[in-house]
This record gives structure tokens, C-alpha cells and sequence, in this order.
């Protein structure tokens, strides 16, 4: 490609931008122009408030010319000295706004197919291809951003005003690439990402943020941007979560961050970080524990930012099982975790914080059966006895560990049964305990209002 296909290139690229909206010839009420619309209005606002101005209709307040004076003016940061200041004629309207279109011509500003017919009998195609070029010239082309992105050239050409803005935003994003100025938008939680690239700190939970609700997250975004960044909201939270949006009306609003300040005492919070996150207690000891037996651990959020604690209990089995976890609404930011292991084995206890698994995770915990109680142990033999061991002679005793399993022990007997027992006979059953291990027998008979009375023998 020579230098003359080059130039060529360019210019095609720049009329993409600054005609789109003669492509774009449908109905009067199509929502992309309702959008635009809106958006071009607050823009020029947002603009006329200096000169104390504003307009209501971009399709008639432009007419006479006086408020595009004032928006050129304030734009350029230049006065137009002689105009029709009580302009109540059309030819006193049609010189004023030809003053306002001949300055633009001089700063540089390139107008295509717009005369001032156009702008004082309100053709609102042209009038917002007008708005527009202001707004490319003024608010997206002029700006030359300290941290640009880099690599954005194109084929060895300048980049367009488009792809600079997207080359920003990008270089702002490096982990979640934009592709556009319409629907990568929808979700809100770009907007949110954006607001937090550019002071971090001040929308720190966007990646939590639930796509599903999408409005909340860009009004929470946007807001945060108006009051603490001065990025005002000449596009509308609705606007931009409209699967509608227009690529310039996205642009517009997006134009405002490249030069965003942040304003002192903003509420900033510090990012989700889950290497801060730590977990103590005794159900994520490696020993310890057992089937049946509730355990519990805790976990601290205090000094690792906002975020949302995920807890996942596997069992050897690789099967996950219950638990719950409760905030504990305290100073430490804590969460208590409670589970009841189902069975014997090793068992990994998983943490993530926004979905980052803390230090240390998976916890491997080894659940034994039953845990040992040393109260449940005995010992006997003539070692033990008090008196009659000798000197120099050998001597032995016993210790008993074995724990009671009362799902081992089991009743036998026609005394047990539920029908054929008469009153005032003795009624005999049997408790069958060897396999159970050792432990003491209790046995209670509740007759009609009170305890029978029974007698136990050991059959040993």
C-alpha cells in the first residue's frame, strides 16, 4: 500500500466517525437516536452552564443562532465579537449561525454536507452530525491523555479518535479487554472495572458484581464517577445497559476519563486480596476431628478488602457436604464455619475470597471414627494391687481400650417382644454386649405411670 492509499485509508476512517448518522437513516423514534439524543443534549449542557445557557431541544434552541455561539465559545475558549445579539428575523438567525459554522471552519474543524439553513429549520439529522463534531473535536481528539495506551497504531497510521479512546480504555483494562462501544457495556460491570482502573479503591467490587444486575452495577459505577472523579453523567445508567446504545453516545460519556482527577476524601476501599485472608480453628486441624462430631473454624476478612467467602467441604469420596457459614458482623470481618463430618477419612476444606483461594487452601483433615476418651479405658491385674508384689519378681496387669459401640449391642428375648406378655409373670430377655466393647449397662422399664422394678444378671 503507497502513501496516497494511506492518506486515503485515513480519511475514510475519520467520515466513519464523523458521518455515521447519515448511515443511519431510521425511524424518528428508533432507540439509538432517542439515546443520542439525550446524550448530545446534557453534553452541550454540561458546556453552555459556564456561559449560564442551556437548551431543551437540539432540534429548535440552535436556531438562532445565540446558544451555538455560546457553546462554540466555550468550547474554544474564544470570543466571536460581532453578532445579532436580538436576532427576531430568519436572515438576522441565518448570519449567526453562519458566524458560528465560519469559525468552526477556521479553527480547523472540517463540516460536511451542514449550512445554516440546516441548524435554524431544525434538521435534526444534521444538527446532531454538528453535535457531534464538536464533540470529536472538543472532547475526544483534542485531549492528549499522559498514559495513552501504546500499540494502537494501525497498519503504520495515526490511530483514529475511536481507536485512541479504545486504545485508553484498553490500556486501563488489560485483563478484560473492550471490543466495542455498545454491548461490552450492557452488563455494568465494565463501567464498574473503568471507575476502579481509574482510582482504585473507589468501585472495588465489580468483579462480584452479578450481570444479571445490571442497572444497579452501572448506576453504582457511574455515580461514583460523577461525585468523586467529575466525570458527569451526560449519558443515563438505562442508557448504557440498553442493549440499544450507540457507539458515540458510549463514547461521549467515556471521553470525560481520560482526564478524570480524583477528588480528596473519596471513599476508597482497598481491592479484594485474599493472600490477607487467614483461617484458624479446630475443623481444619489435620487431627483431631471425627465422624459425627461437629466442628467448626473461623475465618478473617479484616484486612483483605471487600469480598464474598466461598466454603467447600469435600469428603475422601471427592463428594461435597454441608456446612454453614455465618458473618459475624465484627470489627475482624470473621465467619464462623460449622460441619459434621459424615465419614472416616481425609477431608479437604476449601476457601476461596472472591473466588481466590486464601493461603494454605485446600486444609487436608484426617477424620477418625470415634475419638478417644481416656475415661473410657480401665486397667486390672495383680501389678496393680496395692500390696503382695515382691522384689526381683515378675508381675503383669491389663489395660482394657476398648471403646462402647452401642450400635453393636442388641436385645433378645420373649421379654422384649411386643405381644404375649402377662402381668405378674416374669418376663426375660437378654442383652448381647461382646461385640460392643465395655461400658456400663443401664436398663429402664417404664410400666403404665411409672419405672418397673428389674433385675440384671451378668451372664460372663
Amino acid at each position: 500500500m503507497n502513501n496516497n492509499d494511506d492518506l486515503v485509508q485515513k480519511r475514510e476512517l475519520e467520515e466513519e466517525e464523523e458521518m455515521p448518522l447519515a448511515e443511519k437513516d431510521l425511524a424518528s423514534d428508533a432507540p439509538w437516536k432517542r439515546i443520542q439524543q439525550n446524550t448530545f443534549t446534557r453534553w452541550c449542557n454540561e458546556h453552555l452552564k459556564v456561559a449560564n445557557k442551556q437548551i431543551v431541544s437540539l432540534e429548535t434552541d440552535y436556531n438562532d443562532g445565540l446558544r451555538l455561539i455560546a457553546l462554540v465559545e466555550v468550547l474554544s475558549h474564544k470570543r466571536i465579537p460581532r453578532f445579532n445579539k436580538r436576532p427576531t428575523m430568519r436572515p438576522m438567525k441565518l448570519e449567526n449561525v453562519s458566524l458560528a459554522l465560519k469559525f468552526l471552519e477556521d479553527e480547523g474543524i472540517r463540516l460536511v454536507n451542514i449550512d445554516s439553513g440546516d441548524i435554524v429549520d431544525g434538521r435534526m439529522k444534521l444538527i446532531l452530525g454538528l453535535v457531534w463534531t464538536l464533540i470529536l473535536h472538543y472532547s475526544i481528539s483534542m485531549p492528549m491523555w499522559e498514559d495513552e495506551g501504546e500499540g494502537i497504531e494501525q497498519k503504520g497510521r495515526a490511530p483514529t479518535p475511536k481507536e485512541r479512546l479504545m486504545g485508553w480504555i484498553n490500556s486501563k483494562l488489560p485483563d478484560n479487554p473492550i471490543r466495542n462501544f455498545t454491548t461490552d457495556w450492557n452488563s455494568g460491570k465494565a463501567i464498574g472495572a473503568l471507575v476502579d482502573a481509574v482510582a482504585p479503591g473507589l468501585c472495588p467490587d465489580w468483579e462480584d458484581w452479578d450481570p444479571a444486575n445490571a442497572l444497579d452495577n452501572a448506576r453504582e459505577a457511574m455515580k461514583a464517577a460523577e461525585d468523586w472523579l467529575d466525570v458527569p453523567q451526560v449519558m443515563r445508567p438505562e442508557d448504557m445497559v440498553n442493549p440499544k446504545v450507540d457507539d458515540l453516545s458510549m463514547m461521549t460519556y467515556l471521553s470525560k476519563f481520560p482526564s478524570a482527577k480524583l477528588k480528596p476524601n473519596a471513599p476508597l476501599r482497598p481491592r479484594s486480596n485474599a493472600k490477607k485472608v487467614r483461617a484458624y480453628g479446630p475443623g481444619i486441624e489435620p487431627e483431631g476431628n471425627a465422624v459425627s462430631k461437629p466442628t467448626h473454624f473461623t475465618i478473617e476478612t479484616f484486612s483483605a478488602g471487600h469480598g464474598k467467602v466461598e466454603v467447600d467441604i469435600e469428603n475422601p469420596n471427592g463428594q461435597k457436604e454441608d456446612c454453614q457459614v455465618t458473618f459475624n458482623n465484627d470489627k475482624n470481618r470473621t465467619y464462623t464455619v460449622v460441619y459434621t463430618p459424615k465419614m472416616s477419612g481425609k477431608y479437604k476444606i476449601i476457601i476461596h475470597y472472591s473466588k481466590t483461594q486464601i493461603p494454605k487452601s485446600p486444609f487436608i483433615v484426617n477424620i477418625t471414627d470415634v475419638p478417644g476418651d481416656a475415661k473410657k479405658c480401665s486397667a486390672k491385674g495383680p501389678g496393680l494391687q496395692p500390696v503382695g508384689l515382691i522384689v526381683g519378681q515378675q508381675t503383669y496387669f491389663e489395660i482394657f481400650t476398648a471403646v462402647f459401640n452401642p450400635k453393636k449391642a442388641y436385645a433378645t428375648g420373649r421379654g422384649i417382644q411386643p405381644k404375649g406378655i402377662r402381668a405378674n409373670e416374669d418376663a426375660v430377655f437378654t442383652v448381647h454386649t461382646k461385640d460392643a466393647g465395655e461400658a456400663e449397662l443401664r436398663i429402664q422399664i417404664i410400666g403404665p405411670g411409672r419405672l418397673l422394678d428389674i433385675a440384671v444378671a451378668n451372664n460372663v
